[in-house]
């Protein structure tokens, strides 16, 4: 889901750069009717991702963000798009620059 998050959101960039240099008329229309699709789209992936309790927090990098109580902690466990299992962490405050290994919370 999240690389096809960045696919559509890849694709309604390049219409928003077509349609900006496009002549007016049906074109327009269509390219507004196609963007609107993809708008809502990626709206409702986001809505599914966030039902399952998991926070996305850029689309470029695929990173990923879900809550986690580790000893009665809560803490956000840290994932992004081509890596193998979740093998990250930071406290809730910070964001990725402050990921560390998860071993680390053992």
């Amino acid at each position: 889901m999240l690389t096809l998050l960045r696919t559509q959101r890849d694709e309604l960039r390049e219409l928003k750069a077509t349609f900006d240099v496009a002549a007016p008329g049906d074109d327009q229309r269509r390219f507004r009717l196609r963007m609107q699709g993809l708008v809502d789209q990626m709206q409702a992936a986001v809505a599914r991702i966030d039902g399952w309790g998991i926070t996305l927090r850029d689309i470029d990098s695929g990173l990923i963000d879900f809550p986690a109580l580790v000893s009665g902690r809560q803490v956000w466990l840290c994932w992004r798009l081509g890596e193998g299992p979740v093998e990250w962490w930071h406290e809730l405050d910070d964001g990725f620059s402050g990921r560390r290994p998860l071993v680390d919370l053992t």
